[in-house]
């Protein structure tokens, strides 16, 4: 198995991108060489080249040196990979994320690969991002809210990747209240680690001096290395 770890999420928007990118930081501090990858990019920027600005927040934190191989494929429409090809008529060249992941292990010791959605989301027919994460051989992560409805939600991105025989290093709560929280915010947390025995790594809270579109940190490290268990994730 390669030394990495493939960063999904429950659904699109939880933040798998500061996830990510804190995790980089928090590695880099270690000593760690981090190579980072957001393998198919949807809702990109850009009137000529697209530019990933989720590729570039990360990127930027693990202080890579090759933009190309963190991101491979992009795409200007914010919809899954197979749609978005289909509109902008651009072929999906799975040998080109395949290359770029391969030349990324040899250049760096810990590589953080950030899907797009979940692992049901469909990349190209009959392949999705779960097809990707069995192909890359990473165990995963998974970042996941922690507002009412996060037990469904977290309950079946699990039981999809245990039916699949996916490694789970754990569970990452993000955008997670410190103050003014609901009974489900308290609660799920502990509720979703007693049904599915997956440890959790922590939480982080709403951070407002972090921004991925102005490619903004803030004490992204700090919180992270405070309220996340890194050592787990290195195991």
């Amino acid at each position: 198995m390669a030394k990495g770890v493939f960063i999904t999420g429950t659904d699109t928007g939880v933040g798998k991108t500061i996830i990510s990118a804190g995790l980089a930081l928090a590695l880099r501090k270690r000593g760690i060489r981090v190579g980072v990858m957001k393998p198919i990019a949807t809702g990109c920027i850009g009137d000529g080249r697209l530019v990933s600005t989720d590729a570039v927040y990360l990127f930027e934190a693990a202080e890579n040196e090759y933009a190309p191989l963190t991101s491979p494929i992009r795409f200007r429409n914010p919809v899954a990979p197979s749609i978005a090809s289909v509109y902008e008529q651009k072929e999906i060249d799975l040998n080109q994320i395949r290359k770029a992941y391969l030349k990324l292990q040899k250049l760096y010791d810990f590589i953080i690969v950030e899907g797009i959605g979940g692992i049901l989301v469909p990349i190209k027919k009959n392949f999705l991002v779960a097809n990707l994460i069995r192909e890359m051989g990473l165990p995963i992560i998974i970042v996941s809210h922690v507002s009412l409805g996060a037990i469904n939600h977290t309950l079946l991105t699990v039981d999809s990747a245990l039916i699949r025989g996916f490694p789970i290093k754990g569970i990452i709560f993000n955008r997670a209240p410190l103050v003014n929280y609901s009974l489900a915010e308290l609660t799920n947390p502990r509720v979703i680690h007693e049904l599915t025995g997956i440890p959790v790594l922590g939480s982080l809270p709403e951070m407002e001096d972090v921004d991925v579109d102005r490619c903004r940190y803030g004490n992204l490290k700090v919180i992270f290395e405070e309220r996340i268990n890194v050592d787990a994730v290195l195991k």
